[in-house]
């Protein structure tokens, strides 16, 4: 039996906010083992097995609305139900707990939670994509990418402002 878990935060980002009328452009997951992180994104599509792969050598995986919004469209879009393969705690409730409302760079500015990408929401992310898309833009999908890191990263972060186990 092991005495430290290996816990992810993931985040995904999307081109709309249903999954029947919208995709998942790119899913990112921060890993912290007892011994070393590491850093997972997938982007695009045909991503599903290696996203359950991973999810199942992690023992607890933390989201921000994800019981909303992240795993119900990674359900719908791929039938993966990521919250039947390891424990899942989505940290707005426990955000809610301690009153603190809004979404997750609300929560970050009311806690102190350094973002090096203040700017990027889910809006531009969206159209970070379609500019990568239609324009073959590499540094607006860079940037993508940059912002999705940055969101994983601070669910951990956030995790530990909490104090949630």
């Amino acid at each position: 039996m092991r005495d430290a878990i290996t816990r992810a935060y993931l985040d995904i980002e999307t081109t709309g906010l249903s999954p029947e009328s919208s995709s998942i452009t790119v899913v990112g997951v921060y890993i912290v083992r007892p011994d070393g992180d590491d850093f997972k994104q997938f982007c695009g599509y045909d991503w599903a097995e290696e996203l359950l792969a991973l999810v199942r050598q992690v023992d607890h995986i933390y989201t921000y609305n994800g019981t909303r919004f992240d795993l119900p469209f990674i359900q719908e879009q791929t039938g993966l139900a990521l919250h039947r393969e390891t424990k899942h705690t989505d940290l707005m409730y426990n955000c809610w707990q301690k009153h603190l409302r809004g979404g997750l760079k609300s929560v970050e500015r009311q806690l102190g939670i350094y973002r090096a990408l203040p700017d990027i929401d889910g809006m531009e992310a969206v159209r970070l994509w379609y500019r990568y898309i239609t324009d073959k833009d590499q540094k607006a999908l860079d940037t993508l990418l940059a912002y999705n890191k940055e969101d994983c990263v601070n669910l951990h972060h956030l995790r530990q402002k909490l104090g949630v186990s």
